[in-house]
């Protein structure tokens, strides 16, 4: 029996200020569709690529192009300002959105899956290890969009709860590169941390400028001011250069640094498959993940009709390169294992702490609300070394 064909979007900003992170995204869905496409015998899934470069209106025309053509599940977007615009285009047209990235949560869609951390599975665990390790001072800095709105939000009302300070928060364009008064303003305030949700280049230019400010006042940045972050990534690092590139902390359910089996395997057919980089991500490794649990919900339904997708993928489960992941029935996130890191000057993290389990997704924070019940459902986690 000849194997069913169907097309798949992929919608990814490969150029524009976050394209780094956005290139290891394609990698890691490209790496999935060839394993599925060599090991499935039911469908053959053809991926239809295309990049928005980071214009918003663009993600919204490239959405429809895709949409009016038939194509009914895409596997796309990154910041979460592209999510917003392109899911009035998939309820209009009946498709599914595979979004593969962390997010702010507090949305809820009948056309998106969610196969990124959602915000009890990388900020709740990242205030825990701040104010139980690094201090109860924060300085919250940001690219000027939802993303570090809703994040910058959490935070604070996390850290409040834990008994912290918010002591001033900043946000810039996407793509701001000019830090000068927001660092002057950090090293006068001296908090105990700076809480990031810069993204792309800025961020880059903000870990560079930072480290060479303090240094300048004779502070060791990383141990006196670290920066922590929810969206730093292995192949960002190398984006930051070697002088600032070390101590960064960053909350994620995955790190290309896992010795998992699954991981191994997964890095080896990565850095084979994509030689030139951009390396693997937490985000390549969401979209790797959302390819197989798509191509596997296909098979078992035997078409791409939104609905009927979106049913089969409840509960599913798969053995992903940072552990067991599976699809949660209530909300359509992913149960994820979150994690904490420490960047090296070798351009890896170190893993500091982890989950003993996956960690069911709470997108609205219903059982873990910052502002009512934060410190009674935390995740159980792990020191993985101080």
């Amino acid at each position: 029996m000849a194997r069913k064909q169907l097309r798949i979007g992929v919608m990814f900003s490969t150029t524009g200020p976050y394209s780094v992170v956005a290139r290891s995204m394609l990698n890691g869905a490209l790496l999935a569709f060839r394993e599925v496409n060599q090991s499935q015998d039911v469908v053959v899934l053809e991926p239809v690529v295309v990049n928005p470069s980071g214009d918003l209106t663009q993600y919204r025309e490239l959405s429809l192009d895709l949409l009016k053509a038939g194509i009914r599940q895409v596997v796309g977007c990154y910041t979460s300002s592209s999510r917003k615009e392109v899911i009035p285009c998939f309820e209009k047209h009946d498709g599914l959105l595979w979004y593969p990235s962390h997010y702010e949560g507090f949305e809820s869609s009948d056309n998106v899956i969610y196969t990124g951390a959602a915000p009890n599975q990388h900020v709740l665990p990242l205030v825990d290890y701040l104010v139980s390790g690094v201090g109860k001072r924060a300085f919250c800095v940001g690219s000027n969009y939802i993303w570090a709105w809703e994040n910058n939000r959490i935070f604070r009302e996390a850290l409040i709860a834990r008994g912290g300070a918010v002591v001033a928060e900043r946000y810039l364009p996407v793509g701001d590169t000019e830090f000068d008064q927001v660092i002057a303003s950090i090293l006068e305030q001296r908090p105990d941390f700076v809480f990031n949700n810069l993204i792309g280049t800025s961020a880059y230019a903000f870990f560079r400028n930072f480290r060479a400010a303090c240094r300048s006042a004779g502070i060791d940045q990383a141990n006196e001011i670290p920066v922590a972050s929810c969206t730093l990534s292995e192949p960002e690092l190398g984006e930051i250069g070697s002088d600032a590139v070390d101590g960064h902390l960053s909350s994620s359910v995955y790190f290309s640094s896992l010795r998992t089996p699954e991981n191994l395997q997964f890095m080896q057919a990565y850095l084979e498959s994509f030689p030139d980089g951009p390396v693997a991500s937490a985000d390549a490794e969401a979209s790797y993940i959302a390819v197989k649990l798509l191509a596997a919900t296909l098979a078992q339904v035997g078409n791409d009709e939104a609905r009927a997708v979106r049913g089969a993928v409840a509960n599913r489960r798969l053995a992903a390169p940072q552990g067991e992941v599976r699809i949660d029935p209530q909300t359509f996130h992913a149960w994820l294992t979150p994690r904490i890191g420490r960047s090296l000057a070798n351009g890896q993290f170190e893993l500091l702490l982890e989950a003993r389990q996956p960690i069911a997704p709470d997108p609205y924070l219903v059982q873990s609300s910052p502002r009512f019940a934060t410190a009674m459902h935390p995740p159980l986690l792990r020191m993985v070394k101080s």
